[in-house]
């Protein structure tokens, strides 16, 4: 049986279908140098392998979780609910309300199980990539040096005038 790949960023999805929303997500930790792994994780269709995951995602050496997710969009939640560790949520476009239902499932969690939801589609997923960057950087000032200067570039490119 294939394991899962554990990394500091550990990004999950609850189908193949997901991945080109959360391939956004490899983006800015691939630009700031942010290891990660990534795998197909379903709370409906391979719950076995989604607790696995989420219980021991801590003890293999991930920091951060990026959880996307469609439709029901369960998994962010039941993997927050598995994990001490910080989980990110990506609510990923569905074909029947346009990512909202898939919003409203991640964002509205009860009151002790934190999911720090991002917006629908790829600009969240690539936010995710972001945050789960500005988490690690807190407590790597090598990490957080890169983000600065990230930042920095990122403004450089702005233009003053409209042309």
């Amino acid at each position: 049986m294939k394991q899962i790949p554990f990394e500091t960023v550990t990004i999950v999805m609850g189908s193949q279908s997901d991945w080109p929303t959360m391939q956004m997500a490899t983006k800015p930790l691939t630009e700031l140098g942010v290891p990660f792994a990534t795998a197909v994780v379903s709370a409906h269709r391979t719950p076995q392998r989604m607790v696995e995951f989420a219980t021991t995602a801590h003890e293999r050496g991930t920091k951060v979780i990026i959880a996307g997710a469609g439709g029901s969009a369960h998994l962010p939640g039941m993997i927050a609910a598995m994990t001490p560790l910080p989980v990110i949520g990506v609510p990923v476009e569905s074909k029947f309300m346009t990512g909202m239902d898939s919003l409203l499932s991640i964002v509205q969690m009860p009151k002790g199980v934190a999911v720090a939801t991002q917006a629908v589609g790829a600009s969240g997923a690539y936010n995710a990539g972001l945050m789960a960057a500005q988490m690690l950087s807190l407590s790597d000032p090598e990490l957080q040096q890169r983000l600065i200067q990230w930042r920095e570039s990122q403004s450089a490119g702005v233009p003053f005038e409209v042309e």
